[in-house]
């Protein structure tokens, strides 16, 4: 069965950075949600963890990542609502990390899961790769999304772009 991908939102960070790149007024007229973000962090350490809040809300999450750094791969779990890892500003200039964010069934009464993927590349010996599993314990219909990051803002030039999914 085909699908049906309908951009409903854009966000660019402009000069200076931003704390978060949001999203308001989700439509509830599509079955899923698609979340496409090229980032980067401003922190000038080696990482920071990308997170979601739905409706604002920044409790009731977990999730179960798998991690591969270029030399290790490790599991984790967690409660938090992070969905990938963010490079910070010292790694290799101008370069950004790709996410993709699946959100199934995002306006049923259901709790809402999500799949998450994400790469950075640093043109380095450590390329962070991560798969992940995120939960957030609610029923309520997505109405609002938040991305943002455990520490420092995203760069200038990180990007988002919303996608509703309509199955035909």
């Amino acid at each position: 069965m085909a699908n049906t991908y309908v951009k409903i939102a854009s966000v660019t960070v402009g000069s200076g950075g931003a704390a978060s790149m949001d999203f308001t007024s989700i439509p509830a007229t599509y079955d899923d949600l698609v979340l496409k973000v090229s980032h980067r962090a401003t922190v000038n350490i080696g990482i920071a963890a990308v997170l979601l809040q739905y409706n604002g809300n920044s409790s009731s999450y977990s999730y179960r990542r798998i991690l591969g750094d270029g030399n290790t791969a490790a599991s984790a779990t967690d409660t938090i609502s992070a969905v990938a890892i963010a490079q910070g500003g010292n790694a290799t200039a101008n370069t950004f990390g790709n996410l993709e964010i699946y959100i199934p069934n995002y306006a049923g009464s259901t709790n809402k899961s999500a799949s998450a993927d994400n790469g950075n590349e640093t043109n380095g010996t450590t390329e962070y790769l991560t798969l992940i599993a995120h939960l957030w314990s609610n029923t309520a219909a997505i109405t609002s999304i938040k991305i943002l990051l455990t520490s420092g803002n995203f760069a200038e030039h990180s990007t988002a772009t919303l996608y509703g999914i309509k199955k035909s």
